[in-house]
């Protein structure tokens, strides 16, 4: 596919990478709208086309009583209220077949988690929903791997489909992105996304709260982008240390303007090589 085929997303004929942005979790209408106002408002002026990404429901948390939502309709109408308050696209997870349709009444694209990115059932039930499916790398599967991925959504009439790398697992505690998965995947016709933040979490920690190094986030872009990465996925917060979810590896909301004129001009650089 092409990302001019994701309904009204702008700027795709800038040259630019594109960017899938926002907070880890919807917490509350207040806190998207903020979020998506300035990250519009950067990406316009930067001319990077832009998706504005929230999960409606935290289905994969270490403990019983960790923040998960503040109900699925209810984000989800947040989400769509996002998207038509600034005229972008919006995407989200989801986490079972069951969920597919109900998702794909308010977002754009529809993400298929890392752990569930094997699941048959799901794949399927994303891509006969019609919209954008992106599928998430597992962190336990090789870069070649995911093409039996992508052909279950083709195979199921659905050619709209892109995949996210977001680190393998490395020991117990860790993650490494192996940047020679870009390539390799990008030869399957499809965009690629290098998820910048997720690829710094530490998962598996003592506290059950997952740990992360967003000291490293400008590193791990600048890479995804000098080796050719079409897209940039990461959650950023306007008070991370606050967030109900991920806040150890979010990039702090002021950040994020000097981050992206950074990449911006190694695409420029790199985009003809």
């Amino acid at each position: 596919m092409n990302i001019k085929e994701i309904p009204g997303i702008k700027h795709t004929d800038s040259g630019q990478f594109f960017l899938l942005a926002g907070p880890c979790a919807i917490e509350s209408e207040e806190m998207a709208l903020k979020i998506a106002e300035k990250v519009v408002r950067i990406t316009d002026d930067l001319k990077i086309p832009y998706v504005f990404k929230g999960s409606y429901r935290k289905a994969n948390r270490s403990r019983i009583d960790s923040f998960t939502g503040i109900g699925d309709k209810k984000a989800l109408k947040i989400l769509r209220k996002v998207s038509e308050t600034f005229d972008i696209p919006t995407i989200t997870d989801f986490h079972s077949a069951a969920e597919a349709e109900m998702t794909a009444e308010y977002v754009d694209i529809l993400q298929v988690p890392a752990f569930l990115c094997r699941q048959t059932d799901i794949l399927v039930a994303a891509a006969q929903t019609g919209k954008v499916v992106s599928i998430k790398k597992g962190q336990f599967l090789a870069p070649e791997a995911m093409i039996f991925a992508i052909d279950k959504v083709r195979d199921s009439g659905n050619k709209l489909v892109m995949v996210t790398d977001r680190g393998t697992t490395f020991g117990y505690q860790d993650l490494i992105v192996d940047y020679r998965g870009i390539p390799t995947m990008k030869k399957m016709d499809v965009p690629v996304v290098l998820d910048i933040t997720h690829s710094l979490q530490q998962p598996n920690q003592s506290s059950g709260v997952t740990g992360g190094k967003p000291e490293l986030i400008e590193t791990i872009a600048k890479a995804g982008i000098a080796v050719g990465a079409d897209g940039l996925f990461l959650e950023t917060h306007f008070d991370p240390a606050n967030a109900k979810s991920d806040g150890a590896n979010m990039l702090h909301l002021d950040h994020l303007s000097s981050l992206l004129e950074k990449l911006t001009a190694i695409r420029s650089v790199v985009k003809d090589f």
